[in-house]
């Protein structure tokens, strides 16, 4: 791994670190370190990185903003790849918005509300990355990625790149083709937005912004939704009906505010995170015979 590290930081990709405490780059606050990380400068810089990974055969991971993820306390094998500065440039011609993958979800909504463009209101609360959205096809107040997408720029991980449409994206619920088919980096989204009225648009972000803030625990360190909704039912209200809101294990707390939500209330780990869910799946398995699955990406050693 020293070669690999010696090798990028002559190449000028970008930063490179060794051992860097992935806690300071999630939501969450959590993380043990990764072997490398790598905070590529541009899009060619990524593909270069890329290729010396490839040769050398290190396993890797593509992260934003670090929402939607659970580290665990070992850290991660390999190299960790953090789309920002460099992959974060925006064009706007007309209605026809191309966001970079390192761009922040809630920066871009905020700043496309100001010019009276339509279709990203459902964001303005939504911590992530226009890349790690994509990804997982984020979304909230009834609409997601998929509606405005029109295609993604991917590099994939036998170090090719390409364009996919909307449709090859395979976009369904909180998922994409690129979490499992084809695994890849969203280095570039290009989406198409609708001419409306500005005052309106800023008044249904406001709304959305004041619900979140009134009903889920952004004032602490979380990782967003931890739990799929098991669809007709909901994850937070299943969560409530079991009793289990404010239930703490370790510095691990299913937030008293909203029941899909675990917030590191002050020293969490991985572990404590991990053994919360554990106890909520069970739970409601045993209250209601219904199996819950994990929204939240957790990865990482064992």
């Amino acid at each position: 791994m020293n070669d690999v590290y010696e090798k990028l930081i002559q190449m000028e990709v970008g930063k490179v670190r060794a051992d860097e405490p992935l806690a300071n780059h999630t939501t969450m606050k959590i993380g043990g370190p990764a072997d490398l990380f790598i905070e590529p400068s541009s899009i060619e810089n990524l593909q270069r990185t890329m290729g010396v990974i490839i040769e050398h055969k290190i396993p890797w991971r593509a992260i934003g903003r670090g929402s939607n993820l659970l580290v665990s306390d070992n850290g991660i094998e390999g190299a960790v790849i953090k789309l920002g500065r460099g992959l974060d440039g925006i064009d706007l011609q007309g209605t026809v918005l191309t966001a970079g993958g390192g761009v922040s979800l809630v920066s871009l909504s905020v700043q496309i509300s100001k010019k009276g463009l339509a279709g990203l209101e459902f964001a303005s609360g939504i911590p992530g990355s226009v890349g790690g959205s994509v990804y997982m096809n984020a979304g909230a107040h009834g609409s997601d990625i998929s509606s405005i997408l029109k295609k993604a720029h991917i590099l994939f991980e036998d170090g090719t790149m390409d364009w996919l449409t909307k449709d090859q994206m395979e976009f369904s619920y909180r998922t994409s083709v690129l979490q499992k088919k084809r695994p890849g980096i969203v280095l570039e989204a290009v989406f198409e937005l609708e001419e409306g009225n500005k005052e309106e648009i800023v008044a249904r972000m406001q709304k959305n912004k004041t619900y979140r803030k009134e009903t889920q625990p952004y004032n602490l360190p979380c990782a967003g939704s931890i739990f799929r909704n098991p669809l007709p039912k909901y994850a937070g209200q299943l969560v409530e009906d079991a009793g289990l809101k404010g239930h703490k294990i370790g510095g691990a707390q299913i937030s008293p505010m909203h029941g899909n939500f675990i917030v590191n209330a002050g020293g969490g780990k991985a572990e404590d995170v991990l053994a919360l869910i554990q106890h909520v799946k069970d739970t409601i398995y045993d209250q209601f015979k219904i199996q819950m699955e994990t929204e939240v990406e957790i990865i990482g050693r064992k």
